[in-house]
């Protein structure tokens, strides 16, 4: 098949919707498809295009067997307010055209697109109509619902009703509709697009990359730290406004007493300079950049508890690539989510004996630090938490299983 991909973000970046969006193109040009991708530059999650992208705005990659890739450069704003955060996405739309353009002559059978950004969808459209290819949305966040119910716009007046009627046209002319997770597909139902167009495409893990190590060998991360013997909470990610990050400080205040327990906060973002002041001068608090790949296994090891808090809202708008990597590490999580959502559904299981670590309400410091303190007291309680959850990631989130049915999705429907 011709699959065109068009998205904002892409590989090399390390987290988010670029690193499976990379993925994904990668794995169906393995396959034998032709893939082509138009991308911005890598700038996430640090807000900034990065040093060796800069010199040529417009740049086509090309390797043998890897998916040609068509850079288009865009504003990138070294703190992204709601306007600016539009002006970014307006910027790569304008500037995506010209590649776009290009690819009409290429003939896709398949077009494909990522929210966000939703700002590519119209294009994306066109360009299926103009070549007579099929068309696939893929939700990786519900966009404009995030914007308005985290405060980055308006919640109401012409702005908001604007901008959903403009998301409900342009979704429901996509031949189909994929999100990751089950209550996400059910906000796309709610959204009018018919059942038989929306696809489940959940994010995946590569469980033979990040896998539990052996305890016995020791680990890396601990060692360079010299965390060795220390209980370490870690969060990774994407340091931005959804995750609720301003919920650690006070967390690693309150257990600076505990000489067990030490906090890693790994990543970067909007929201990390101010983290950074928050937990400035506590000595139970390291702060590392964003790490390649090939230590992400040892990193995820390091923790002995995975943190993962959101937003009071957020939980069933986006739903954190991150938490797949926890999960096959084998150890277990933490979640602050509403009751009834995504987050809480995978991370509670259907029961005691599944679950795969413990929930508490958004932006509850109170129940966080119970939470907390509960697991740090039972190490039998991780061990079980973390063995399901690494029994989870494997049945249910592999990435050739994931691929391979989506595949299988794309031949069909081309």
């Amino acid at each position: 098949m011709r699959i065109l991909i068009y998205g904002l973000n892409y590989a090399p970046e390390l987290t988010g919707i670029g690193k499976y969006t990379g993925e994904m193109a990668a794995w169906l040009a393995a396959r034998g498809h032709e893939v082509r991708v138009v991308a911005a530059p890598p700038y996430y999650p640090a807000w900034s295009v990065r040093e060796d992208y800069r010199a040529r705005p417009y740049r086509v990659e090309r390797e043998p067997g890897a998916p040609t890739v068509f850079r288009a450069p865009l504003y990138v704003p070294a703190k992204p307010t709601g306007v600016k955060r539009v002006a970014h996405l307006a910027s790569f739309l304008l500037a995506s055209l010209p590649a776009m353009l290009r690819q009409l002559f290429w003939k896709p059978e398949v077009v494909f697109t990522v929210e966000p950004t939703f700002f590519c969808a119209p294009l994306a459209l066109a360009a299926a109509t103009a070549t007579g290819a099929a068309s696939w949305l893929h939700v990786q966040d519900f966009e404009v619902d995030a914007a308005f119910d985290l405060g980055l716009l308006p919640a109401k007046g012409f702005t908001h009703d604007l901008a959903l009627g403009l998301e409900r046209a342009f979704t429901l002319g996509f031949s189909r509709v994929s999100s990751i997770s089950a209550k996400m597909i059910e906000r796309a139902a709610s959204k009018g697009v018919p059942g038989d167009r929306i696809r489940l495409f959940p994010n995946w893990v590569d469980v033979d990359a990040v896998f539990p190590q052996d305890p016995s060998i020791g680990n890396v991360f601990l060692r360079e730290l010299g965390l060795e013997g220390k209980i370490v909470l870690l969060y990774s990610g994407n340091m931005g406004a959804k995750q609720g990050l301003e919920l650690l400080a006070p967390l690693a205040r309150s257990l600076e007493p505990d000489p067990r327990v030490h906090f890693v906060f790994c990543g970067d973002g909007a929201f990390r300079p101010q983290l950074e002041g928050l937990v400035a001068g506590r000595p139970n608090v390291t702060l590392l950049p964003l790490q390649p790949f090939e230590r992400l296994n040892d990193l995820l090891n390091a923790a002995d508890i995975h943190l993962l808090p959101q937003r009071a809202g957020a939980a069933d708008l986006v739903m954190p690539s991150k938490l797949t990597g926890m999960l096959s590490s084998g150890r277990p999580v933490i979640a602050t989510a509403d009751a009834g959502t995504q987050v809480a559904h995978v991370v509670e299981g259907s029961g005691p004996d599944e679950a795969c670590g413990l929930v508490v309400p958004a932006e509850d410091s109170a129940a966080l630090h119970a939470a907390v303190a509960l697991l740090v007291e039972n190490a039998a309680l991780r061990q079980r938490l973390g063995a399901n959850a690494r029994a989870y990631a494997v049945e249910h989130l592999g990435r050739d299983q994931v691929l391979e049915a989506f595949e299988r999705e794309l031949q069909e429907l081309a």
